[in-house]
């Protein structure tokens, strides 16, 4: 009963990669090409691309703008926190303090 149970965090990039790339079979670009309007119009309203291939290999995908750009935004939140991260870790490993924020702004004549 005492006993914990540590929960695994998963970068938010391996759920996004894992949840797109399992979904939906893909279309050929054949097919792709005669239903084009039908293709984005589904990905617009179930918010789920439509992957494309060729010789069955996926290689595009037809994706709702709106999701694009949370995707892009989170890949983009994922690169500063792991840059905050690198930051961290080469802090300890060289023993450098952190630079005051008022040193910062003192420094680029911001105050």
């Amino acid at each position: 009963m005492g006993e914990s149970i540590r929960l695994r965090t998963v970068p938010v990039w391996v759920y996004l990669y894992t949840m797109y790339m399992s979904l939906t079979e893909p279309v050929s670009i054949t097919d792709a090409r005669r239903q084009l309007a039908a293709i984005i119009d589904q990905a617009r309203l179930e918010h789920e691309p439509v992957f494309l291939a060729r010789r069955g290999r996926k290689v595009a995908a037809v994706i709702d703008a709106q999701d694009l750009e949370k995707i892009l935004g989170l890949a983009e939140d994922m690169s500063d926190i792991l840059a905050a991260e690198a930051a961290r870790e080469e802090m300890e490993s060289t023993g450098h303090e952190p630079i005051p924020w008022e040193e910062v702004k003192a420094d680029l004549g911001l105050s």
